[in-house]
């Protein structure tokens, strides 16, 4: 981990255009250019991953799109995590990101990391919770609080209809998540 400014990146567990979780990263992308100014964070597209199967490393090389995704990780200070909730888990592309920065050197190893989760009911809390039993494994450091799980059909609206989060008390509660990761990952520097 480099000097200068701290290298975050988010990874967004859904693919959906007007996705809740990928707008809770663009807003906390928002909000990091807005109140952190030693702070970058990029959003890392998972989109074009292949799924994982090993008969694609060749020569101890990943394919192309896995060496550039696992390259943002191993660059990273810090990771955010937004997850939705598919059948009380995490979903494939979120796992298939996962499991390919895992391979030999595992790329998440060391990382600080906090999860932020929309949908329904729990708002992506058993996600969450599992996400955290995959980060044991792969040496993950979450922050433990704040929690942000954001239930996102109930009033006040939290999303306009293109994914934006639009609600001022969540934006709050995502700032408060930032700034607990930003500090998270200056103790573990120390360290």
């Amino acid at each position: 981990m480099g000097g200068g400014n701290l290298k975050m990146i988010a990874v967004s567990g859904s693919l959906r255009k007007g996705s809740f979780n990928s707008g809770l990263v663009r807003a906390a992308r928002e909000i990091v250019k807005e109140s952190f100014e030693d702070v970058e964070l990029e959003h890392v597209d998972i989109s074009q991953l292949p799924f994982l199967n090993t008969d694609l490393e060749q020569d101890g090389r990943f394919p192309g799109v896995v060496e550039d995704f696992r390259a943002k990780v191993l660059g990273a200070d810090a990771v955010l995590f937004a997850s939705p909730e598919y059948n009380y888990s995490i979903t494939a592309p979120l796992k298939n990101a996962l499991d390919w920065a895992s391979r030999n050197p595992n790329a998440w190893a060391g990382k600080p990391a906090a999860i932020v989760s929309a949908g329904g009911g729990f708002g992506g809390g058993r996600a969450q919770y599992h996400l955290r039993q995959v980060g044991v494994f792969l040496d993950l450091h979450f922050i433990n609080k704040p929690e942000l799980f954001v239930a996102a059909f109930q009033a006040p609206p939290k999303f306009d209809s293109d994914g934006n989060l639009v609600d001022p008390d969540t934006r709050t509660r995502l700032k408060a998540l930032l700034l607990a990761l930003r500090q998270w990952t200056l103790k573990l520097k120390e360290c």
